[in-house]
């Protein structure tokens, strides 16, 4: 649903929204303080969505915490109440977290006019992040348990008293014993319906009063109808409705209905977990720095570039920063896709959010709020939790239609009944009101996706668009780009062969020195195996010179100024004239680059070869054996040359390979297998993948440099590890199955259900009992993606050889 909307007649664009009063919003104070917009990035961010080709410049996006709702139906009710005020332009509503995301416009509206029409609609919002909305959600569920277990007291006690009736023989049980325990049982019931019955009879009156339908008012209907009927028999036992009374029915299946509640809550907030889990991560508050050095408490919101704070070990980093004190392990599973701890010392880079395992140290931030890989990940897990897959927006269509059609049901089958017995027809109209909720129906596909999602989140995947799963679920070939993707963005030292044996150390250590001042990736590569081995550092170098895709030149003498000045040459054999100028690149086919001595004749003497390899990406070729046993087509698309893809080719084991590509290359080669039939993942880096990651079927971006926020991918894998790409296919494959298991339950439970209802086969008790077991089935389905399936990848060598032979062409 999107709408624009003009803007308010009275109110010119930068004006703030008026104070409280007569031409003010009737909002709560707490709403009115987020009119702040100082307190804005607290439960949002400037809007950067693009969704096709809509865009909302200038917007902000909002996440909140909706009170109040509990089906499909009360979603829709809150996207239509939140998109008919003036500024909001967008708004997603999801029942299966009680979430929304809401995309208004800072010049035409403010939070708390758009918070105050959902508070007139009968729901409330607070901001997702805000401590309130967990502490109120905590609030709601000791409530909710002891709603549960005044109704489960209650329903013991209601049907001691019933029993005699069910077992007495005729004449065994005296009309004023009988009377007297109809009463007991009356007095017994009250707590169930004034208590416990609450969120269902508060519900059903806010519907009544805004004239519409939710899944709540046919079971407090029910509900009612069940209660007055067994008062009327209770007070007067020899009219129309004296033959019996359904205290134990009421009792019963307002017990089984909190029940079903209650643990599909619990369970709901288990599937949220990993959403919850991330946002949660930041501290409300850290230990900032003086500037008379002692350190004072100051909530994460004051920090500012610049400052120094000290995190105690079992605390989060509330910032991205670099350690300037002190040395731990930090834990950035979650963020960063790594299983291990890492090491953390001066000079170190900590990113927001990920945890201090061992002991305090001092970090002076460079990073806070949108700025943050935190931030960014946030964004689209929060993005993931209020999106709807199609079946889950069809669900939500028909639910009030289908509501409809069950109040129409119910009278129907009270007209039915109704001349041969009032009382029974009523009973049978309150057993097809309860058994035909189509809670199952709402539930079944966005609480698998949901699951689905979080299990992904929690092993390292991040889903930006939810309706991928399904899409994915049904991907045969899967297109991998080369670099940044099956290999890092780095290169590494394979070998080192100096022409005099025992000169390794020294000629790496030369290489380095000219090496650092150069930003190629082979030059990172010497420099980082100079590191490794401890010589860096050992040789100066002046005037040097650098000649793209050939190399470099300098001369190079001892760090301390003492021995003779080389004139060194390192690149390409041709350049550092080693063979004949018709050839080129920094590379050879065997993957060297070469350093040479220049003498005072301007001779070319070779002095060293380093062989060095694309550093691939961990279980790259076991990814690829795993997707082939899958039966799944791979391919591979590279804009690199044909003699470095064919040789990384060959060493992950793809025989489909296409080389020297431009992006509208990749894309027509996609575009050609989607016209062949197939359904295509695309995996890239997210960087210049643009175009191809829009037009797959399905896409995964890969790199912990990605900028996460603006990546085309439907899902973002921050680790290295590429046999996340086997297990989410897998994941997905079994989400969709389970789907279809809960959307074939809940079609058989209702078509199975109903007749017996209308037949007056169901009583009333088992009504309930029947809805609840029915939502908590579905429910636990989806429970079991949260782990995710095992795919075993196979044993395969992941490192770059040269090609054995020249592989087929894509």
């Amino acid at each position: 649903m999107s709408k624009i909307l003009a803007p308010a007649p009275d109110m010119r664009p930068g004006d703030p929204y008026p104070a409280k009063g007569a031409d003010a919003p009737d909002g709560s104070a707490d709403e009115v303080l987020l009119d702040d917009p100082q307190e804005w990035p607290s439960f949002g961010r400037e809007c950067s969505v693009q969704e096709g080709r809509d865009r909302y410049p200038g917007a902000w996006e909002s996440n909140v915490v909706i009170e109040g709702m509990h089906c499909a139906a009360c979603a829709l009710t809150i996207e239509e109440a939140l998109c008919r005020v003036p500024g909001v332009q967008r708004a997603d509503v999801s029942a299966a977290t009680q979430r929304a995301r809401v995309v208004w416009q800072p010049d035409h509206t403010r939070p708390s006019v758009w918070m105050q029409a959902l508070r007139q609609a009968g729901y409330r919002a607070l901001p997702a992040l805000d401590a309130q909305a967990r502490d109120q959600r905590q609030r709601e569920h000791r409530q909710a348990l002891w709603r549960w277990l005044v109704a489960g007291f209650c329903m013991m006690q209601v049907m001691m008293y019933a029993w005699p009736a069910y077992v007495a023989a005729p004449g065994d049980l005296s009309m004023e014993m009988e009377r007297l325990l109809r009463w007991a049982s009356w007095v017994i019931s009250l707590p169930v319906v004034l208590f416990a019955c609450g969120p269902f009879f508060s519900s059903a009156l806010r519907d009544i009063r805004l004239r519409r339908i939710s899944m709540d008012l046919p079971v407090a209907l029910g509900m009612l109808i069940t209660f007055v009927v067994s008062s009327i028999g209770t007070f007067d036992p020899e009219g129309v409705f004296g033959h019996e009374v359904y205290f134990d029915s009421l009792t019963m299946f307002v017990f089984f209905l909190l029940t079903g509640r209650w643990l599909e809550t619990r369970l709901r907030d288990r599937t949220a977990g990993a959403l919850e889990a991330v946002l949660n991560r930041l501290p409300p508050s850290v230990l900032r720095r003086t500037d008379g050095g002692n350190f004072e408490r100051v909530a994460v919101r004051r920090l500012q570039v610049g400052d120094v704070v000290r995190v105690l070990p079992g605390e989060a980093f509330a910032a991205d920063g670099q350690v300037i004190e002190g040395r731990t392990l930090a834990d950035e599973a979650l963020l960063t896709g790594e299983s291990t701890p890492v090491q953390r010392g001066p000079g170190s880079k900590v990113v927001a959010g990920s945890f201090n395992l061992q002991s305090p140290v001092l970090v002076q931030v460079e990073g806070l709020g949108e700025d943050t890989r935190f931030a960014q990940i946030v964004a689209l897990m929060e993005s993931a939790a209020t999106q709807k897959p199609r079946l889950a927006q069809l669900a939500d269509r028909i639910a009030r239609p289908f509501l409809v059609l069950v109040l129409l049901a119910a009278a129907l089958a009270a007209a039915w009944w109704w001349p041969t017995d009032p009382a029974r027809a009523l009973m049978v109209a309150v057993a097809v009101l309860i058994v035909t909720c189509p809670c199952a129906l709402s539930l079944a596909t966005p609480v698998a996706m949901l699951s689905a999602a979080g299990a992904l989140a929690r092993s390292g995947v991040l889903v930006r668009n939810l309706q991928a799963l399904e899409s994915l679920s049904q991907v045969d070939t899967v297109v991998f780009d080369k670099t940044g993707t099956l290999t890092r963005d780095s290169m590494t030292v394979q070998a080192i062969e100096p022409t005099q044996v025992g000169q390794e150390m020294q000629v790496l250590a030369m290489a380095a020195a000219m090496a650092a001042q150069s930003l190629h990736p082979v030059s990172r590569a010497l420099v980082q195996a100079a590191q490794q081995r401890g010589v860096a550092g050992q040789w100066a170098v002046r005037d040097l010179q650098e000649l793209p895709g050939l190399g470099l030149q300098a001369l190079v003498q001892q760090a301390d100024g003492t021995g003779p000045a080389w004139l060194l040459r390192l690149g390409s054999a041709r350049h550092a004239g080693l063979t004949s100028p018709e050839g080129g690149g920094l590379l050879d086919g065997s993957g060297s680059v070469w350093l040479a001595l220049i003498d005072d004749a301007g001779q070319s003497h070779k002095w060293a070869r380093f062989v060095l390899a694309e550093d691939l990406r961990a279980h790259s070729s076991a990814a690829v054996a795993g997707l082939r046993q899958a039966g799944m087509g791979v391919y591979l698309l590279s804009g690199d040359r044909a003699d470095a893809v064919a040789r990384l080719a060959a060493s992950v084991g793809i025989t489909d390979w296409r080389a020297e590509c431009a992006p509208a290359d990749k894309l027509a080669a996609m575009r050609a297998l989607q016209a062949q039939g197939r359904r295509v993942a695309m995996v890239g880096d997210g960087l210049n993948d643009g175009p191809v990651l829009a037009a797959a079927h399905a896409s995964f971006a890969f790199g912990r440099a990605v900028p996460l926020a603006q990546a085309r991918a439907d899902f973002v894998v921050p680790g290295d590890d590429l046999g996340q790409v086997v297990r989410t296919i897998a994941l997905a494959q079994q989400a969709v199955k389970v789907v279809r298991q809960n959307l074939w339950w809940a079609a058989a439970y209702n078509a199975a259900s109903v007749p017996l209802a209308i037949a007056g086969y169901m009583p009333a008790w088992l009504a309930g009992l029947g809805m609840a077991l029915s939502s908590l089935l579905v429910i636990l389905n989806a429970a079991r993606l949260s782990v995710i399936p095992s795919a075993p990848l196979p044993q395969a060598s992941d490192h770059v050889s040269a090609p054995r032979g020249q592989a087929a062409s894509a």
